[in-house]
């Protein structure tokens, strides 16, 4: 049985893409497993996450479907839209999914709309960064991005091994 938030989203939804003549965006949850991340991409609320290892033997075959729902999404985004990507460790095929991706969501046509990029570092390399470091680290992000017509955030998190927060940092660009 569908609770009365689901059900509010499930018709905020339908309404929205009637309007547009869009058609859904789908909300996706694939488990991790050992080689792959965790994916959610939730079109109701702007949240997409990708957490784990990400060390598939295709990577395409894996991140294809997620940069689909990413060009569908970004005809309609919402307001907010926050990429967390929790990634243990990723291999350099996923890199280059992961700029495709972040790339097109700071394509997103809306100067009054905010992309925040969500990082999460082990809380020992989290300790260990300086201002400058994490400026030179975040680069690669950061010189894809600096086109974008709509307002970016970098923020990074100091994680435990439990995956807990134990400290924030907000980049500005």
């Amino acid at each position: 049985m569908n609770t009365p938030i689901e059900i509010a989203n499930k018709a905020y939804l339908w309404l929205f893409h009637l309007e547009r003549g869009m058609k859904e965006i789908k909300y996706i949850h694939i488990q991790g497993s050992a080689k792959t991340p965790e994916i959610d991409l939730n079109p109701v609320t702007g949240e997409i996450l990708l957490a784990g290892r990400s060390i598939p033997e295709n990577a395409t075959q894996t991140y294809e479907p997620v940069f689909q729902w990413v060009l569908e999404y970004v005809k309609a985004p919402r307001p907010i839209s926050n990429l967390r990507l929790n990634l243990d460790y990723f291999n350099t095929s996923t890199t280059l999914w992961l700029a495709k991706i972040v790339k097109k969501l700071a394509s997103i046509n809306k100067p009054d709309y905010i992309l925040f990029i969500h990082l999460y570092f082990h809380i020992d390399e989290f300790d260990e960064m300086e201002n400058e470091d994490i400026r030179e680290q975040l680069s690669p992000i950061t010189d894809m991005i600096i086109d974008a017509s709509l307002s970016i955030g970098i923020k990074i998190y100091g994680v435990d091994e439990k995956g807990s927060i134990i400290k924030e940092n907000m980049v500005l660009i």
